[in-house]
């Protein structure tokens, strides 16, 4: 496989778009994916091989924050290290503009998410119940520190919500 990974553009919309409908019970449109190309507030990344989106992931950032909103794999490119690509770039771009952290939720049940975003450093932080619907489910609030004032936070964090959950 010949993947690349590159900055969205909007002539992938249309991919983007068809990826959302294989990956989520409820897809954003094509407007809405429009908004989150890359600006003076977003990171937006595609894994293209042959001009084929293969996945994506996005990023909003605030001041020193990242908010990560969609991360992507086409079905049938699971686990062959594409969502291992774009979550490691998507961290690197996060270091480079020297945010103090990036957070996303995830469905509870959503084990393969759950164990990639722990590979990469992000932990449990909270929940945020019922957050999905189609099928209603309670969302894990997973956070990765950048700074060494956040990771020692973090520390103190992952020791609260272990003995919680």
């Amino acid at each position: 496989m010949g993947m690349t990974i590159i900055d969205a553009e909007e002539s992938m919309i249309p991919q983007l778009a068809a990826l959302e409908e294989q990956c989520f019970s409820m897809p954003w449109t094509e407007q809405q994916l429009r908004s989150q190309l890359p600006d003076a507030s977003h990171e937006f990344i595609a894994a293209v091989d042959g001009g084929r989106v293969l996945g994506y992931v996005g990023m909003m950032f605030v001041l020193d924050e990242g908010y990560i909103s969609n991360v992507a794999v086409s079905p049938e490119c699971r686990r062959q290290g594409i969502g291992d690509a774009l979550i490691a770039e998507m961290d690197s771009r996060a270091k480079r503009r020297a945010l103090s952290f990036a957070t996303l939720e995830v469905r509870e049940s959503n084990a393969p998410a759950i164990a990639l975003y722990s590979k990469h450093g992000y932990v449990p932080v909270g929940t945020r119940k019922n957050y999905y619907d189609l099928p209603r489910e309670s969302a894990i609030l997973m956070t990765k520190f950048f700074t060494e004032i956040y990771i020692f936070r973090k520390k103190i964090i992952r020791k609260l919500f272990m003995t919680t959950v």
